[in-house]
């Protein structure tokens, strides 16, 4: 969505993560596959399930799914949906179509020009290219624009704030260039995107310009489009800027489904949108901008790879910027297909993929899409033989994710109580391509999915899914990559995970293949078939290795007689997060008494020589001792726990075999809802819609995750007495997951 996504999965692994080397798990636990199934049986239905893949499908459904663009709202949209639902239906699925009216406002007018020291004017368009078919298509396309921006006519000196995250602002100020008043002008990276207006706003800007810089994506890169896949020098990334870290999903309806009869907000008043007018542009527009700006030069880690001097302004270059939308709410289409279990059918297992892109979308999202769809019609398959799952399998397309993850927020929202009591887990991509398997997600899911990883080839290496992102991790230096369980990454937010994970408390896997392809179509108009079957996945043979991985996922999540959730690994990773915030305490003291050693020193300064002027930095309040003690102490309770369940798990299986029956569903019931037992239903400061305790979106880092976020920002913000509170909130959640744990050991 947001990001080229799969990169950030891959970029976990290759690259390390703060997760401890040890591994707290008896010697002896049983894998998650013996402790549910017969191994033999199970290996051979996903070998059955692997005979039916055909690469040739997801090329053929792809070709026509990215045919037209797809935006929500779109006719082809609707009719995606409704070829979607349309499969499910023909292999099997009980299917509907769920519908959401949500805002989504479209550019009336884009004007962008320089009005001093020269005049010029942006041509904000992307040429057709007789390499690629689709890029001619011009009937319902969208223009390259920011959704949830403000309408706006400004004009105003440019200063140039690099990624435009808070850091960035620091060294500005520390350089006495003030951007109020201005037009901010950002490149892209460093963070989600809408992060950019956002800090520009609170700063005082009155307006935002991001561009690609060809340093990050373009010919600084590899050869750009159509010689080779990174973005040419007209390339726009369209996205959304919607303040996501507040909530996601339609604006107008926070907290509930946007149904008939739903109070909406008026769109002038509603929070998440931006409060400045914002515009992406290429590199070809923003070069002259750039080149006519003055002031000090940039730092050297601010300079893209454009052919000039990049230097932060303010002025002279001096910008007209014009914005005029239409705001309207457009209908989302979501089909949904259900293979109803023959045990549990009110245990859900469930997959999703959105379908809606910003223009042909072959890559982000198509790709993905397609590689669920195979998945989906294998499952029939298997169902056809006499095969049936214990649990139900949904299988969903969401529509309105491009826009703020709209379409799967509104379901959950309007689905929620349900839920609560009937979801197993999520299981969530986004898009895919040649590389390695990147798996981010519940980390009482980690032991399960390496398990998976370790059981699927490459297929185009000799090497399972699992040794070849182990060596990546070995040649990369990575300290991890001798652990038994690779780690996975922890969630934040940025595709449709968010509201199953962060809102509702449901276990989520986000999977995808990639970190081997060119990114340099993302979210423009190049984003189509012939750059992705050029570039990206020409084979498909990475779209099925998806599939294959996440159908052995799904088809063990639903069959299984024991639930896969183990606790050691989670423990580890809070372990390790707790001790992070320990430090982080520690470091903002010192650097607090540091700094009001500076205030002072400059003070006694100036007093002995008044003729000189000193820039002394403000007084910071002390920072307070905490007393994490509760956290200790709940975590030892936890690891205590985690691995009594082991050894009952296992010794029971060992001894007698699996449990079956109400023993089984009972025990599932405990497992399934342990995620929940992480939530507080008062959520977090300033934005009560994310409720998980141990994850969540940085309010300054967009889709980047903060772990035990009610204190970590506490720390950065120095509120004192969050930290103190959310402490004893973190504590809580994980007694209640001991708690939840010594229930399921009890029942062994």
């Amino acid at each position: 969505m947001y990001r080229q996504y799969v990169a950030l999965l891959i970029s976990f692994a290759l690259m390390g993560c703060s997760t401890p080397p040890s591994e707290a798990s008896p010697a002896a636990a049983i894998s998650t596959l013996d402790a549910g199934f017969d191994a033999k049986a199970q290996r051979k239905l996903e070998k059955q399930f692997d005979s039916y893949l055909n690469p040739d499908n997801l090329r053929e459904w792809m070709k026509h799914m990215s045919s037209k663009p797809h935006h929500v709202g779109s006719p082809w949209s609707k009719q995606n949906a409704e070829y979607i639902a349309a499969k499910f239906e023909e292999w099997g699925y009980e299917t509907e179509i769920e519908q959401f009216d949500v805002l989504l406002p479209i550019p009336k007018v884009r004007l962008l020009e320089m009005v001093s020291p020269t005049r010029f004017t942006a041509e904000l368009k992307e040429p057709v290219l007789e390499e690629d078919a689709t890029s001619s298509v011009m009937e319902d396309r969208l223009p390259g624009y920011n959704a949830y921006s403000a309408d706006g006519d400004v004009t105003a000196e440019l200063v140039y704030v690099n990624y435009g995250i808070p850091a960035d602002y620091e060294i500005l100020e520390r350089q006495g260039i003030d951007v109020k008043g201005k037009i901010v002008i950002a490149r892209y990276g460093g963070s989600w995107r809408g992060i950019k207006p956002k800090v520009a706003y609170e700063k005082g800007a009155i307006g935002c310009i991001i561009f690609s810089d060809p340093r990050d994506d373009g010919y600084m890169q590899g050869d750009v489009y159509p010689e080779g896949p990174y973005r040419m020098k007209h390339g726009i990334q369209r996205g959304s800027v919607v303040d996501m870290p507040m909530y996601p999903g339609d604006p107008l309806t926070p907290g509930y489904g946007a149904v008939d009869g739903a109070k909406r907000l008026d769109y002038k008043e509603a929070p998440t949108i931006m409060k400045i007018p914002v515009l992406p542009i290429s590199y070809a527009d923003a070069q002259p901008l750039l080149e006519a700006m003055q002031g000090p030069v940039a730092p050297a880690s601010w300079r893209g790879a454009l052919p000039i001097t990049y230097h932060l302004g303010p002025g002279p270059s001096t910008v007209h910027l014009k914005l005029e939308f239409e705001w309207k709410l457009r209908t989302a289409y979501n089909p949904v297909g259900r293979m109803v279990g023959n045990q549990y059918p009110d245990e859900w297992v469930m997959r999703g993929n959105h379908h809606d892109g910003w223009v042909f979308g072959a890559s982000d999202p198509i790709s993905g899409m397609v590689s669920l769809m195979e998945e989906a019609r294998a499952v029939g398959e298997l169902v056809k033989t006499g095969w049936r799952p214990k649990r139900t399998i949904i299988y969903a397309g969401w529509d309105a994710e491009e826009p703020g993850l709209l379409g799967s927020t509104e379901w959950v929202e309007h689905h929620k109580r349900e839920l609560s009591e009937k979801m197993v887990a999520y299981i969530n991509t986004d898009g895919t391509s040649r590389g390695f398997l990147g798996i981010s997600g519940s980390h009482t899911l980690e032991k399960f999915v390496n398990e998976v990883r370790e059981e699927v080839d490459d297929p185009l290496v000799d090497a399972s899914l699992q040794e070849r992102l182990r060596a990546r991790m070995m040649v990369n230096g990575s300290k991890y990559a001798d652990r038994k369980d690779l780690p996975i990454g922890a969630l934040g937010a940025g595709s449709d995970y968010t509201p199953f994970l962060h809102h509702a408390g449901i276990a989520s896997l986000n999977m995808g293949m990639g970190g081997e392809a060119g990114g340099g179509s993302y979210h423009s108009v190049y984003d189509s078939f012939d750059h992705y079957t050029r570039f990206m996945d020409p084979t498909f043979e990475y779209g099925v290795t998806l599939a294959k991985s996440t159908g052995r996922v799904t088809l063990r999540l639903a069959d299984t007689d024991v639930l896969p959730f183990r606790f050691t690994n989670f423990v580890d990773h809070v372990t390790q997060y707790a001790k992070e915030l320990k430090e982080f305490a520690v470091e903002i003291r010192e650097k607090t008494k540091h700094n009001n050693t500076l205030v002072d020193q400059n003070a006694y300064s100036l007093a002995a020589h008044p003729d000189k002027t000193y820039v002394s930095p403000i007084k910071l309040d002390s920072v307070p001792l905490f007393d994490f003690s509760p956290i200790d102490n709940a975590l030892a309770r936890l690891r205590t726990s985690a691995n009594r369940y082991e050894v009952a798990l296992t010794n029971n299986i060992k001894k007698g075999g699996r449990p079956s029956g109400d023993e089984a569903q009972n025990l599932n019931q405990i497992l399934m809802k342990s995620e929940r037992a992480m939530m507080r239903e008062e959520g977090l400061p300033r934005r009560d819609w994310f409720k998980h305790m141990i994850y969540a979106p940085g309010l300054y880092t967009g889709y980047g995750v903060k772990t035990l976020p009610g204190i970590r920002e506490g720390l950065e913000e120095r509120k004192w007495d969050e930290v103190n509170l959310f402490i004893g909130e973190v504590a809580a959640a994980l007694n209640r997951v001991a708690d939840d744990l010594d229930r399921a050991t009890s029942l062994l």
